[in-house]
């Protein structure tokens, strides 16, 4: 099957996504690791609301989805000045919902939490994290246009500076505020929100120095601050906004298999928060390959060479696969050490052992699900990722409520809603990719 790429360029495009991205994920797991060693309510409560968080921000992250394809097509065309205008109106569209959602999360999230939270020792925890989280949505949201920006024009080794310095500034942060260090009050839960909120702040202010020093401003137009331009938003949108909607619907489901557990108990609310951190792993290395593919993609498309796409996407699951498995099999071989990252509590550690086996199994199709979804929204075709991700998450969604809700089942076999989401996607967008008509989409 004909490429374009080989693996070494897909692999100098993709390992700094990853870096980046598994740094981001660092953040979360240093919250859940110092969290861990306060305990199991901080544990679980951490859990629904740094979900409930990232299910808000998805949307801003599905956006930034959007321009990043439409600064990919521009940069594979090598229309380069059009990608400042484009990167611009992100901000200043991303500035204002952020300000429109941090207003509503201040005035409503404690009453949504406290009507869907059923322990009222979670609820007092949660909320006191979100109440802090929330300033983190002006950093955030500028953040992941700049990552639009440098995935678009493969200049993605800048992602990897970024997230180092983050992930360290989110552990000082946290170190400080959670246990009261250097005459700090000891903040507990809301400190790890403070901490991450700040880390954010401090990645901007990165990237901004960043480009002005090292990158060619006057090639992409960014030397030039242009007023609010309609066209070019509407642009955006008309790509992004299936993108935006996808995103917060699915991290809203997930959310939803967070509240499910809630009801099976603290502790496994506990374990849950724990087997999504190690989970991040491997899933940020699938999904840097996925995201390269999906950049790829718009690429290969935006320079005329469609025939190469299929091929580029099978390069790309082959390469996740020799990243993933072999973590998998470590985790499998030595949960005890892994877990213990998380707690200094052996009978949680124990009791997540099961959970842990059940979701590695859940990665051999994860892989490359998350390549063909990514695949299909580098087209250009978002509505038609949104329509095949709504139907897999309805499946989802009534398969956790039987089994979970209903039927109570142990939070091992919970964790088996994965395996479902992975298998149906996968379906789903082979099949598009085979047979639908996404090659002359135009964007």
């Amino acid at each position: 099957m004909k490429t374009k790429y080989t693996y070494k360029q897909i692999w100098t495009i993709a390992y700094p996504i990853l870096i980046s991205l598994i740094m981001e994920q660092l953040i979360g797991m240093t919250d859940t690791a110092f969290l861990g060693r306060v305990g199991e309510i901080e544990l679980g409560a951490s859990a629904i609301a740094g979900v409930y968080y990232l299910a808000i921000f998805m949307m801003a992250f599905g956006f930034s989805i959007g321009a990043q394809i439409l600064i990919a097509r521009r940069n594979g065309e090598g229309n380069y000045k059009e990608i400042g205008p484009i990167f611009y109106q992100g901000v200043y569209f991303l500035l204002v919902v952020a300000a429109i959602l941090f207003t509503l999360s201040i005035v409503f999230s404690p009453h949504i939490l406290k009507n869907i939270i059923s322990s009222p020792h979670i609820y007092n925890a949660a909320e006191s994290y979100i109440h802090w989280r929330v300033y983190g949505f002006f950093f955030s949201f500028v953040g992941v246009m700049f990552r639009a920006f440098f995935v678009g024009t493969t200049q993605t080794k800048t992602l990897t500076l970024n997230s180092i310095v983050m992930v360290l500034s989110n552990v000082v942060f946290n170190y400080i505020l959670i246990f009261g260090k250097f005459g700090f009050p000891q903040l507990g839960i809301a400190g790890a929100a403070i901490g991450s909120s700040l880390s954010e702040l401090v990645s901007v202010i990165f990237f901004i120095i960043y480009t002005w020093k090292r990158i060619d401003c006057k090639k992409y137009a960014l030397n030039i601050l242009p007023k609010f331009r309609s066209q070019t938003l509407k642009r955006i949108l008309n790509v992004s906004v299936w993108t935006m909607i996808q995103n917060f619907v699915s991290l809203s489901t997930w959310f939803m298999f967070f509240l499910f557990v809630e009801h099976l108990g603290e502790r496994s609310l506990a374990i849950a928060n724990i087997i999504r951190n190690v989970s991040g792993i491997p899933f940020m290395i699938a999904m840097a390959f996925a995201a390269t593919c999906g950049s790829l993609v718009s690429n290969l498309i935006g320079a005329g060479e469609q025939d190469c796409v299929r091929g580029t996407i099978r390069q790309h699951i082959r390469i996740g696969y020799v990243f993933v498995i072999p973590i998998l099999i470590f985790f499998c071989l030595f949960p005890d050490l892994v877990l213990s990252i998380y707690t200094d509590m052996p009978d949680l550690r124990e009791a997540s052992i099961p959970s842990l086996w059940v979701l590695c199994s859940a990665y051999l199709v994860l892989v490359p699900a998350n390549v063909y979804f990514q695949s299909v929204s580098g087209t250009g075709n978002t509505r038609t990722a949104l329509a095949m991700e709504l139907c897999v998450l309805a499946i989802y969604v009534t398969y956790a409520t039987y089994f979970i809700l209903y039927m109570r089942m142990d939070i091992a076999f919970a964790w088996t809603t994965e395996s479902v989401y992975g298998i149906f996607i996968l379906i789903f967008c082979y099949r598009y990719m085979k047979k639908g008509n996404w090659q002359k989409k135009k964007i």
